[in-house]
């Protein structure tokens, strides 16, 4: 019997005992193998060497101290070190405990500036329908995710929600790329001088959704259209790489694809490499000067930011992603991956789409390929494809609500960045028998 409340209560979940690479041992000895990085963290596989003697070091010299007395050289090369990594425009950093926390934190920290600033009019948040930006209260009610927020809606903030950049359910018959970026940024823009342009304070977005959609990314010009529009009107752009960024897409931030750069990001999950729990907010100058010409203060901390031995993790993890080798290896094994989940899956009469970039993809079940119809959520198509594919050996992230929050599958994967192609390969095999066998004995109990 279990004393903890877990997620699913009454769940038979594995005890993992070991983990060593891209596998995780439960207690009956079964290995599996980690396609989805746990929830997109473990980004250079489990019991790295180089990670945890770091870790060690820093026991030996300071394991706590509280950031209202102290700074630790960690902390301060950790900082250095994703300021050189940012492109310019980029130039402080908050660090954190995770990604709910940043997101939270860089909520707080754009209202603080348009108060220091003389604005404190500005008060509206404009997010997405359909993302994700944490479980926190403030962070809950700017993500769109429509499950997650129902029973918690009286109690969070107001926040206002425009389309997501979803192509392959929302793009128009005939509608060239080019058009639904440029519709999707008019939507944006209406709803901005709907609610009084003088009164938004920012745009939250991922550049490439993650958990509510199955890495869904931008169309065309998207986001160069979006910072037109923030800038336009004064507004803060805030990207939340909480799950897409450290290198997940090929770069090491998402939105250097796009070729933007936004006021405030936040990353967390591959930055620890989930050796320990931290995350971060990078900031521009203008708001640093903002607060430090103003106040002097980030009215804002919580006891474990900037934790030496999180930072001690974290800055020896950064370091080994920025070695050329694991980028390379990223887009090289992306690749792989999104082939083989075509030859797989792309003709299958169950999955409308496959999408993603670098080792972060999405698979969309569907009843009916030629409609794009879902299974009807009651099923819970993608629950029996997480038991199917863990009975295989396979982990990986799906997902219900995918369409509207009620209706629709999908499939994460985000496996570790070292994974080889022998693994990519198996990768494909489970999940493609996991997701076939769950659709064949649905479609046999109709």
């Amino acid at each position: 019997m279990t004393k903890i409340l877990h997620r699913s209560i009454g769940a038979s979940l594995p005890r993992a005992v070991a983990a060593k690479g891209i596998f995780i041992t439960d207690g009956d000895g079964r290995r599996y193998l980690d396609g989805s990085g746990g929830a997109a963290v473990s980004c250079l596989g489990h019991d790295h060497p180089e990670v945890l003697q770091a870790m060690r070091a820093q026991m030996g010299n300071v394991s706590y101290a509280h950031t209202s007395f102290f700074t630790t050289d960690v902390a301060e090369q950790l900082a250095e070190q994703l300021v050189e990594l940012a492109p310019e425009g980029l130039d402080y950093v908050y660090l954190v405990s995770g990604g709910s926390e940043a997101v939270e934190a860089a909520i707080k920290m754009a209202r603080q500036y348009f108060v220091e600033i003389g604005q404190p009019e500005r008060r509206h948040i404009i997010a997405r329908r359909q993302s994700y930006h944490g479980n926190t209260i403030g962070a809950l009610a700017t993500g769109g995710n429509a499950w997650r927020r129902a029973q918690f809606k009286p109690i969070l903030p107001e926040t206002h929600h425009v389309s997501a950049c979803y192509a392959y359910r929302d793009m128009m018959n005939g509608e060239a790329q080019q058009l639904y970026a440029e519709r999707l940024a008019s939507e944006l823009e209406a709803k901005v001088i709907e609610l009084g342009a003088k009164e938004v304070m920012a745009f939250v977005a991922e550049p490439v959704v993650g958990a509510t959609l199955g890495a869904v990314g931008p169309e065309a010009d998207y986001f160069k259209r979006v910072r037109q529009i923030c800038d336009r009107y004064g507004i803060l752009l805030i990207l939340d790489e909480v799950m897409c960024g450290m290198g997940r897409t090929g770069t090491m931030f998402a939105f250097e694809q796009e070729g933007i750069v936004p006021d405030i990001v936040t990353i967390a999950k591959g930055l620890g490499g989930g050796f320990q729990p931290i995350g971060a907010v990078l900031l521009s100058k203008k708001i640093y000067r903002a607060f430090a010409e103003g106040s002097g203060l980030f009215q804002h901390g919580h006891t474990y930011v900037g934790h030496p031995v999180a930072a001690a993790a974290a800055n020896k993890v950064v370091e080994i992603l920025r070695r050329p080798e694991i980028m390379e290896n990223v887009v090289k094994m992306g690749e792989r991956l999104h082939s083989g989940l075509q030859a797989a899956l792309g003709q299958s009469p169950y999955v409308g789409d496959i999408r993603g970039r670098g080792l972060f993809r999405g698979i969309e079940i569907v009843a009916n390929r030629e409609t794009k119809q879902p299974f009807d959520p009651a099923r819970r198509i993608h629950a029996k494809i997480k038991k199917e594919a863990m009975q295989r050996g396979l982990m990986c992230y799906p997902m219900g609500g995918t369409v509207d929050g009620v209706h629709g599958d999908h499939v994460l994967l985000a496996p570790p960045y070292i994974i080889q192609p022998d693994q990519v390969d198996q990768i494909v095999e489970r999940l493609a028998a996991a997701i076939t066998a769950t659709v064949e004995v649905e479609q046999n109990t109709v």
